[in-house]
């Protein structure tokens, strides 16, 4: 399977996975169209496949691809054309204090420990934790393509950790994780208000946020950040609702 009339993609097949169980709504399967071989995912490569609703995961670029439901929108952000809300300008406020720095994407001990306590305690059942420094670095560390990773202090103490992409006509949000002992802070509210500022100070114009599923709550909080975009009909649609 190809993707036609796009010079970037010529070398670049997909293929459809087997399916799994879904992530995100509960007794659903599912299955993701995935580029292949992922060494030939160059950034301009991945830069367009990300405007026609691809997503990264470590070295694996894919997007949703399940028969019987389309749950998974993409979804992105005009950054000039972004309107912050009152309780948006209170966390940026409340987390005046926050440090970031922009540094290369690589392991760090300290990035793993804050990963391995935020899963545990946001993604695993009372029996369940994850410790498993290669899981970790196959799905955030290694990357084909331009990334990077902020870095988020208070008092030189670690609190979030984000990862994101950069593409040729804005960024992509590939994960962040936080330290859950602040859990009223909103640090994931703040990690996309400071990566749209980022994107501004930079000149670059959308801030991709992956896929807005309805369904699940983990995923519903995409949409508090107006006027946004979904990706109807295979085109960028402007909504605010």
């Amino acid at each position: 399977m190809s993707l036609p009339n796009n010079k970037d993609l010529d070398r670049i097949q997909f293929y459809v996975t087997t399916k799994y169980s879904c992530g995100y709504i509960k007794h659903q399967s599912a299955q993701s169209l995935v580029a292949t071989p992922y060494k030939k995912v160059n950034n301009k490569a991945y830069s367009n496949l990300i405007q026609q609703g691809f997503r990264r995961s470590g070295q694996y670029v894919y997007k949703p691809h399940c028969g019987n439901c389309q749950a998974c929108i993409p979804i992105r952000l005009s950054v000039n054309n972004f309107s912050i809300s009152r309780s948006q300008k209170r966390v940026k406020k409340t987390h005046g204090n926050i440090q970031a720095k922009v540094l290369p994407l690589k392991f760090n001990e300290e990035h793993y420990e804050l990963y391995i306590q935020y899963q545990n305690n946001r993604h695993r059942s009372q029996n369940e934790s994850e410790d498993d420094i290669a899981d970790y670095n196959e799905f955030l560390i290694k990357s084909n393509v331009e990334s990077k990773l902020i870095e988020f202090r208070i008092n030189n103490k670690l609190v979030m950790i984000s990862i994101i992409d950069l593409l040729e006509n804005g960024l992509s949000a590939v994960y962040t994780f936080y330290d859950c002992k602040y859990k009223k802070n909103s640090f994931g509210t703040f990690s996309i208000l400071w990566l749209i500022d980022y994107c501004i100070n930079n000149g670059v114009p959308y801030l991709y946020l992956g896929y807005w599923i309805n369904q699940s709550n983990k995923m519903r909080y995409k949409i508090n950040f107006k006027p946004y975009e979904l990706m109807i009909d295979s085109s960028w649609q402007e909504a605010s609702n």
